[in-house]
C-alpha cells in the first residue's frame, strides 16, 4: 500500500490541528459517549473504545481528559446515533462522512448544503463506498523515534499488522479493522508515538485535481470540518 501524500507537510498539518484542537476533542468526546453506550466503560472488553482510545491519543488528548469523558459517558443522558453519507466533490472525487447526531435531519441538512455550495453533490448510500476498504491506519513520525525503519517494520509486523510503508516524514502502518486496538497498544508499549491512529476508511483508488479544483476540495473539507456533528471525512482525492 502506497503512503499517503497528505503527510508531506508535517508542521504546516500540526500546526492546523493545534489550532483546531479544542473542536477535535469535543468530537472525541462524542465518539468516546457513543463507544462507552454501545458496549460499557471498560476497553478490555470493548473493542470500539479502545479504538478511539487510541485515536484519542494520537491526537495528544491528556489521559484525565480521556478518563473523565469515559466516566461521563456512563452516567450521561445524551444519545447520537452514527449516520454515514457518501457523494461526490469536484471532477467526481468520492467523499464519505461520518457523522455522530441526535438530530438526523438537521444533520443531513446540512452536510447537504455544504456538497451543493462546494459545487459537488450528496449521493445515495452505497454511491462510493465500495471505492473503500476499512483499514485500521497508524502514522508514525520519523522525528518522533529513534528506532530505525527495519526495526519498526518488524515491530509492526510481528504484532500483526498487514502492511508497512516508509514515506519521507513518516511511517505508515496498516491493520485489520478487528486487529488495529491491539496492534496499536503493542506499538505504543514498545515506545512509538503515533501522529494518527485510527480505524479509517482508505481509498483503492485516488484522483488528482487541477489547481482550481484543489482549492474546492479543500473549501468541502474545511467546510465539513466546521460542522459539530461531522466525526471524520474520507475522500480519493490524491492530495
Amino acid at each position: 500500500m502506497s503512503g499517503h501524500s497528505k503527510w508531506h507537510n508535517i508542521q504546516a498539518k500540526k500546526g492546523k490541528a493545534d489550532a483546531a484542537r479544542g473542536k477535535i476533542f469535543t468530537k472525541l468526546g462524542r465518539e468516546l459517549l457513543i463507544a462507552v453506550k454501545e458496549g460499557g466503560a471498560d476497553p478490555t472488553g470493548n473493542s470500539k473504545l479502545k479504538a478511539v482510545i487510541a485515536k484519542c491519543k494520537a491526537a495528544n488528548m491528556p489521559n484525565d481528559t480521556i478518563n473523565n469523558a469515559i466516566k461521563k459517558a456512563s452516567s450521561s443522558n445524551e444519545n447520537y446515533e452514527e449516520i454515514t453519507y457518501e457523494g461526490y466533490g469536484p471532477c467526481g472525487v468520492a467523499v464519505i462522512v461520518e457523522a455522530s447526531t441526535d438530530n438526523k435531519n438537521r444533520t443531513a441538512a446540512d452536510v447537504r448544503h455544504v456538497f451543493d455550495k462546494a459545487g459537488g453533490n450528496l449521493g445515495t448510500s452505497g454511491c462510493v463506498s465500495y471505492m473503500f476498504n476499512k483499514k485500521g491506519v497508524i502514522i508514525v513520525e520519523r522525528a518522533s523515534t529513534e528506532m530505525s525503519e527495519d526495526d519498526i517494520m518488524m515491530l509492526s509486523l510481528d504484532a500483526g499488522a498487514e502492511d508497512f510503508s516508509a514515506e519521507e516524514e513518516v511511517y505508515e502502518i496498516t491493520t485489520d479493522p478487528s486487529e488495529f486496538a491491539t496492534i496499536s497498544e503493542k506499538l505504543e508499549e514498545a515506545g512509538l508515538e503515533f501522529l494518527e491512529a485510527e480505524v479509517q476508511m482508505v481509498p483503492t483508488t485516488t484522483i488528482k485535481l487541477e489547481e482550481k479544483d484543489i482549492e474546492k476540495m479543500e473549501r468541502l473539507i474545511e467546510k465539513l470540518e466546521e460542522l459539530d456533528d461531522v466525526a471524520n471525512i474520507y475522500h480519493n482525492w490524491e492530495e
